[in-house]
């Protein structure tokens, strides 16, 4: 990438090239990370089968219908191990926003435990619709 700093013709133009190298070589998140608020509720009824999350960097309604259709991994750990391992995941679906400031109602294959409640989630940028 070049950036030019200056634009008048008679001076000469320096260039400041930003090589790939300077960018992060670390590990690359392919995912978005997100809260679990709670289920979706009115004022006396809970629906245990709806979860509601909130999304890093995401603050409107608008924002939010990008990740309609993706898909949530809520990963927890256990304490016995099955397949040589001692992490669980829920895999789950958004499906719609909720309210105006962000948050996204999501299903998830088998209801998301009490113990999910303020716990992380995964929101993976697939499957993509653009």
């Amino acid at each position: 990438l070049v950036f030019f700093l200056s634009s008048n013709r008679r001076s000469s133009h320096r260039a400041v090239a930003h090589s790939l190298s300077t960018m992060s070589d670390g590990k690359v998140r392919l995912y978005v990370k997100g809260v679990v608020m709670g289920y979706k509720r009115g004022l006396r009824n809970q629906y245990t089968s709806t979860s509601l999350l909130k999304l890093e960097h995401v603050k409107t309604a608008d924002s939010a219908k990008f990740y309609l259709g993706k898909r949530v991994a809520y990963v927890y750990k256990a304490k016995t191990l099955k397949k040589n391992t001692k992490f669980r995941v829920v895999w789950g679906r958004i499906t719609r926003p909720h309210g105006s400031k962000g948050s996204v109602r999501a299903k998830f294959r088998r209801n998301l435990p009490p113990q999910a409640i303020g716990g992380p989630v995964r929101v993976m940028l697939y499957p993509s619709q653009i």
